[in-house]
């Protein structure tokens, strides 16, 4: 486990623990002042702790709010600044690197400041937004809508003899979403890399605050496609804590099969997508084969081949009936068998391991420091995963095994990417075999209650790229009044643009692939 702080170690007088689910990790919140939330920074960055979020928020009545939770030994810290009506609030960029790109999105959303922040250039407003105007600051005043006026950003500029710059994005050539990338290159080596993202924001922050709780999965799923089980499971689990709901045992199994269906999904994908990047077009054709099948598998079994709204408040919305548990396993042993020969024909092929070994290398200390997370940060030897860290159930009881470790994955480079992915689907391919052996059986739902006192929620999930989290607050009507989700690629996309550093420009594509993040995640 990556942690080694435990909660009773932090200069923290009595957090709250929120309801617990046997299904994700344990959660305390602490409403702060500033002198604590320097402090509890402080101990968590020399105790070796996460920084995993930070988001502002404005309750009805107008009082503005920041809030960081920390990865402890013992579950998730939510620690809370109340504000008032101040915006300021003390820096955690120089103790957390990925501070500060939240902290800017921060600023653009809410107006608050990070006091003593280096980087104060904004985020998510291209320009297009009013200086004063911040899109999550209350009340809401329907469609906001601003002439475009798209500024210039101030990338950081390298000079020196023969460095010039390539600029790539935000429109790209193939189906992608929108990122703009400034390498700073001699010749072909690329010295620098400057990524500027956030250009497709679409308010799905203040959608929730106009959602029913109970539909909130809904908008969730819908955050990033590949990752609608995650954000789903995650916001469930939220609400599910605020409200004070019990899900029954069997739906906390299908939802962790459901969960490792998505990632074994994605793997195959990106494995068949490096191959084709590497000039290996059979491996392309060979996993989008399987992939296709496997989402079918999905579609039949559960409705959809990405499993939206699989997942829902109480539990799941589709029970697995027995011949599709069957044809799960079969498929699992068919799927196991290809991908180890496939995984053989990799290892072996000269031309790939030259493209990826050594290619986009993140060294485990710049990981560490980083605060990268999930698939990443276990290639580069920083050992964390949710699953195995709290072990939640069923992962508890299926003794589930952290990737990587077997094959000792700490190179950091494209080739311990690769096979790490290839490590993940043997490990969530044995997962799902216990998981149709052992569930238990019986109810796959329960009808959340609304009717409770204001309260507070979060979810904490292992999604294929990372830890996704979801926080949110109820009103006493059962409404949202926040609900702030996490995607764990706003700690990675900095970890990308230190591992190109003296690749060449054409290996972008490949490097960026063996990431794979998320750009959605940002566009909130």
């Amino acid at each position: 486990m990556n942690q080694r702080m435990p909660l009773d170690a932090l200069p923290l007088p009595g957090p709250a623990r929120l309801a617990d689910c046997a299904d994700a990790p344990a959660v305390f919140f602490a409403d702060v002042d500033a002198n604590a939330w320097r402090r509890i920074a402080g101990a968590v960055a020399a105790g070796a702790g996460r920084l995993v979020a930070i988001w502002g928020a404005q309750d009805d009545a107008g009082a503005l709010a920041v809030s960081a939770a920390y990865a402890l030994d013992d579950g998730l810290l939510w620690a809370r600044l109340p504000l008032g009506d101040a915006v300021g609030y003390p820096d955690l960029s120089a103790l957390f690197p990925p501070a500060v790109r939240m902290q800017r999105a921060v600023r653009d959303l809410c107006g608050l400041q990070a006091d003593g922040a280096t980087d104060v250039r904004p985020w998510l407003n291209h320009g297009n937004w009013p200086a004063d105007y911040f899109a999550l600051r209350k009340p809401a005043t329907g469609t906001e809508r601003f002439a475009s006026h798209e500024a210039d950003y101030a990338f950081t500029r390298v000079a020196g003899d023969g460095v010039h710059e390539v600029a790539v994005g935000p429109i790209h050539a193939g189906i992608i979403e929108p990122g703009h990338f400034r390498f700073s290159v001699v010749g072909e080596k690329v010295l620098r890399l400057e990524a500027r993202l956030g250009y497709a924001h679409r308010g799905v922050e203040r959608l929730f605050e106009r959602t029913p709780a109970l539909a909130g999965h809904r908008v969730a799923a819908r955050i990033a496609g590949d990752s609608s089980v995650a954000f789903a499971y995650a916001y469930c689990v939220a609400l599910e804590r605020a409200l004070g709901t019990t899900v029954p045992p069997c739906a906390q199994w299908l939802r962790a099969l459901l969960l490792e269906r998505e990632r074994v999904a994605n793997h195959l994908g990106d494995l068949g997508a490096l191959g084709n990047d590497a000039g290996f077009a059979f491996g392309l054709a060979q996993f989008s084969r399987i992939k296709e099948d496997w989402l079918r598998e999905n579609e039949r079994a559960f409705g959809h081949r990405y499993l939206f709204d699989a997942i829902a408040p109480g539990g799941i919305a589709r029970d697995l009936d027995r011949d599709c548990a069957d044809a799960m396993r079969a498929q699992c042993d068919r799927v196991g068998r290809d991908v180890r020969s496939l995984r053989r024909i990799y290892d072996d092929h000269a031309g790939l391991q030259d493209r990826f070994a050594k290619t986009g290398v993140l060294a485990p200390s710049m990981a560490a420091r980083l605060g990268v997370c999930g698939l990443a940060a276990r290639a580069s030897g920083v050992a964390m995963d949710l699953r195995t860290d709290y072990r939640p159930t069923p992962y508890r009881e299926i003794g589930a095994r952290r990737s990587g470790e077997a094959h000792g994955e700490a190179r950091g480079d494209v080739a311990a990417r690769v096979a790490l992915r290839f490590d993940e689907i043997d490990e969530s391919l044995r997962q799902i075999r216990a998981i149709l052996a052992d569930a238990p059986q019986g109810d796959v739902a329960v009808q959340p209650g609304i009717g409770r006192a204001p309260s507070r929620g979060v979810g904490w999930v292992e999604g294929w790229r990372g830890d996704v989290l979801v926080a949110l607050e109820t009103r006493a009507d059962g409404t949202l009044a926040r609900c702030h989700c996490h995607d764990p690629s706003w700690r990675n996309w900095p970890a990308l643009e230190v591992a190109i550093i003296g690749n060449i420009v054409a290996d972008f594509p490949l490097i960026n692939k063996s990431f794979n993040l998320c750009y959605a995640g940002h566009d909130l």
